[in-house]
């Protein structure tokens, strides 16, 4: 089975409050982007293994030079089930590094989002598209003369969580969560497991249950 696969298969079962919890629960309390990044459209999920980009600020572009020549080497070499994380410092009105162009590139590799605190761009098009993506914000300008990826596949912090390439990335209509890929196989299962306690108080409460006792019961609120 392939990544992409399995990636796909657990976006149906998986969300990001459950996801949080279990973070939580293993002492990762700091794994939620800041609430401002949201997604083009709140009916995607996204889940996949990041590929991250460094941006800082600049103010021109010199002749001759290529501004997005970083940014042409990561998506060139996205893999099927990968996401690309963007660092732009964000929230910010400077620095816009996704637009149409990147998302049809991305697509032809296999990817399956983006995620930045930066701008992005082309919406209308992304959402035709049916690119997963979320941001810190939209607006028109280009980041030429504006803003430039720097470094790829580093250590970046997006919208104030600390972001590695592999390190997984879901995100649904609550929030963008990172799992540290170090303890992605346990949080995954752990997140299965809390689903079918769920489940079970959801099916309790239903049936007229006390919600102090179901919580008794299962442990699970």
């Amino acid at each position: 089975m392939t990544a992409e696969i399995e990636f796909t298969k657990l976006c149906d079962v998986l969300y990001a409050s459950v996801l949080s919890d279990v973070l939580d629960d293993h002492g990762y309390r700091y794994q939620a982007m800041r609430p401002f990044v949201r997604p083009l459209d709140d009916a995607t999920i996204m889940f996949g293994r990041a590929r991250t980009g460094l941006y800082t600020v600049v103010y021109d572009a010199p002749e001759g030079e290529n501004p997005y020549d970083v940014e042409i080497a990561l998506v060139d070499d996205l893999k099927p089930g990968d996401i690309s994380v963007f660092g732009c410092n964000g929230p910010t009105e400077r620095i816009a590094p996704w637009g149409e162009l990147l998302t049809t590139a991305s697509m032809a590799r296999g990817a399956v989002g983006c995620v930045t605190d930066g701008l992005v761009r082309d919406v209308r098009q992304i959402r035709e598209l049916g690119y997963t993506v979320f941001h810190g914000g939209i607006g028109p300008l280009d980041s030429k003369g504006r803003g430039k990826m720097i470094e790829r596949d580093v250590s970046i912090e997006c919208a104030g969580v600390t972001v590695n390439s592999g390190d997984l990335v879901f995100g649904d209509v609550d929030g963008v969560l990172v799992i540290p890929e170090e303890i992605a196989p346990q949080i995954i299962e752990a997140a299965l497991v809390k689903i079918k306690g769920e489940d079970k108080t959801r099916e309790e409460l239903a049936r007229g249950m006390l919600l102090a006792e179901v919580f008794e019961k299962h442990g699970v609120l």
